[in-house]
Protein backbone atom coordinates (compact mmCIF):
# COMPACT_ATOMS: atom_id res chain seq x y z
CA UNK A 1 0.00 0.00 0.00
CA UNK A 2 2.72 2.42 0.94
CA UNK A 3 4.57 1.43 -2.05
CA UNK A 4 1.44 2.44 -4.39
CA UNK A 5 0.91 5.85 -2.17
CA UNK A 6 4.29 6.58 -3.44
CA UNK A 7 3.90 5.76 -7.24
CA UNK A 8 1.12 8.52 -7.28
CA UNK A 9 2.74 11.31 -5.07
CA UNK A 10 5.60 10.54 -7.83
CA UNK A 11 3.01 10.64 -11.03
CA UNK A 12 1.59 14.14 -9.28
CA UNK A 13 4.73 15.14 -8.72
CA UNK A 14 5.75 15.16 -12.62
CA UNK A 15 5.34 18.13 -14.55
CA UNK A 16 3.05 18.18 -17.91
CA UNK A 17 5.23 16.81 -21.21
CA UNK A 18 4.77 20.04 -24.05
CA UNK A 19 6.54 20.09 -27.62
CA UNK A 20 9.42 21.94 -27.68
CA UNK A 21 8.34 23.31 -30.99
CA UNK A 22 4.37 23.40 -32.46
CA UNK A 23 3.26 20.72 -34.23
CA UNK A 24 2.12 21.07 -37.54
CA UNK A 25 0.92 18.01 -39.72
CA UNK A 26 -0.80 18.66 -43.35
CA UNK A 27 -3.54 20.70 -43.65
CA UNK A 28 -5.63 21.07 -40.76
CA UNK A 29 -8.42 23.34 -42.12
CA UNK A 30 -9.37 20.92 -44.21
CA UNK A 31 -10.30 18.07 -41.67
CA UNK A 32 -12.26 21.01 -39.91
CA UNK A 33 -14.43 22.13 -42.75
CA UNK A 34 -15.32 18.40 -44.09
CA UNK A 35 -19.28 18.50 -44.53
CA UNK A 36 -19.26 15.10 -41.89
CA UNK A 37 -17.48 16.98 -39.46
CA UNK A 38 -19.48 20.08 -39.37
CA UNK A 39 -22.65 17.19 -39.26
CA UNK A 40 -20.75 16.11 -36.31
CA UNK A 41 -20.05 18.67 -34.85
CA UNK A 42 -23.80 20.73 -35.28
CA UNK A 43 -25.24 16.86 -33.93
CA UNK A 44 -22.97 16.89 -31.01
CA UNK A 45 -24.11 20.91 -30.40
CA UNK A 46 -27.84 20.07 -30.35
CA UNK A 47 -27.72 17.14 -28.27
CA UNK A 48 -29.47 17.81 -25.13
CA UNK A 49 -27.28 16.67 -21.80
CA UNK A 50 -27.75 15.08 -18.86
CA UNK A 51 -26.25 16.52 -15.43
CA UNK A 52 -24.96 14.56 -12.35
CA UNK A 53 -27.67 14.59 -10.81
CA UNK A 54 -30.46 13.47 -13.42
CA UNK A 55 -27.92 10.77 -14.21
CA UNK A 56 -28.13 9.81 -10.93
CA UNK A 57 -31.47 9.67 -10.36
CA UNK A 58 -32.11 7.70 -13.76
CA UNK A 59 -29.80 5.00 -13.01
CA UNK A 60 -31.76 4.71 -9.28
CA UNK A 61 -35.01 4.59 -10.68
CA UNK A 62 -33.98 2.85 -14.22
CA UNK A 63 -35.18 4.93 -16.53
CA UNK A 64 -33.54 4.73 -20.11
CA UNK A 65 -34.06 6.43 -23.37
CA UNK A 66 -33.70 5.04 -26.78
CA UNK A 67 -32.07 6.55 -29.45
CA UNK A 68 -35.41 7.81 -31.01
CA UNK A 69 -36.54 8.95 -27.44
CA UNK A 70 -33.51 10.92 -27.15
CA UNK A 71 -34.50 12.63 -30.67
CA UNK A 72 -37.42 13.71 -29.50
CA UNK A 73 -36.28 15.41 -26.75
CA UNK A 74 -33.54 17.34 -28.67
CA UNK A 75 -36.32 18.26 -31.11
CA UNK A 76 -38.87 19.58 -28.08
CA UNK A 77 -36.06 21.03 -26.82
CA UNK A 78 -34.87 22.99 -29.97
CA UNK A 79 -38.60 23.72 -30.13
CA UNK A 80 -39.08 25.45 -26.81
CA UNK A 81 -35.82 27.36 -27.19
CA UNK A 82 -37.31 29.07 -30.04
CA UNK A 83 -40.73 30.10 -28.26
CA UNK A 84 -38.07 31.80 -25.49
CA UNK A 85 -38.47 29.24 -22.94
CA UNK A 86 -35.95 29.17 -19.94
CA UNK A 87 -36.64 25.78 -18.29
CA UNK A 88 -38.95 23.35 -18.37
CA UNK A 89 -40.73 20.36 -17.30
CA UNK A 90 -41.08 17.74 -20.07
CA UNK A 91 -43.35 14.68 -20.08
CA UNK A 92 -41.28 11.78 -22.34
CA UNK A 93 -42.93 8.02 -22.21
CA UNK A 94 -44.45 8.29 -18.79
CA UNK A 95 -41.02 10.26 -17.53
CA UNK A 96 -40.80 13.77 -16.44
CA UNK A 97 -37.91 15.82 -17.03
CA UNK A 98 -37.05 19.12 -15.60
CA UNK A 99 -34.77 20.73 -18.30
CA UNK A 100 -32.70 23.74 -18.46
CA UNK A 101 -33.67 24.91 -22.02
CA UNK A 102 -30.93 27.72 -22.39
CA UNK A 103 -28.17 25.07 -21.15
CA UNK A 104 -30.12 22.17 -22.64
CA UNK A 105 -29.25 20.28 -19.68
CA UNK A 106 -31.91 17.69 -18.18
CA UNK A 107 -31.41 19.22 -14.30
CA UNK A 108 -33.51 15.92 -13.17
CA UNK A 109 -35.88 12.80 -14.29
CA UNK A 110 -38.25 10.65 -12.32
CA UNK A 111 -41.02 7.86 -13.39
CA UNK A 112 -44.43 8.53 -13.50
CA UNK A 113 -44.70 6.57 -9.86
CA UNK A 114 -42.38 9.32 -8.29
CA UNK A 115 -44.03 12.27 -10.21
CA UNK A 116 -46.69 11.72 -9.26
CA UNK A 117 -48.06 14.20 -6.32
CA UNK A 118 -45.12 16.12 -7.07
CA UNK A 119 -44.91 20.10 -7.59
CA UNK A 120 -42.55 21.76 -9.74
CA UNK A 121 -41.17 25.15 -9.18
CA UNK A 122 -39.42 27.32 -11.38
CA UNK A 123 -40.52 26.09 -15.09
CA UNK A 124 -42.20 28.52 -17.44
CA UNK A 125 -43.20 25.79 -19.80
CA UNK A 126 -44.24 22.89 -20.48
CA UNK A 127 -44.35 19.79 -23.18
CA UNK A 128 -46.18 16.66 -23.44
CA UNK A 129 -44.22 14.46 -26.13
Amino acid sequence: MADMNMDILRIRSQKPVFPAHPVRSGNVSTAVESPAFANLFDEAKNRVAFSEHAKARMEARHIDFSEEDLTKLDATVGKMAEKGAKEALILLNDVALVVSIKNRTVITAMDGKNAKDNIFTNIDSAAIV
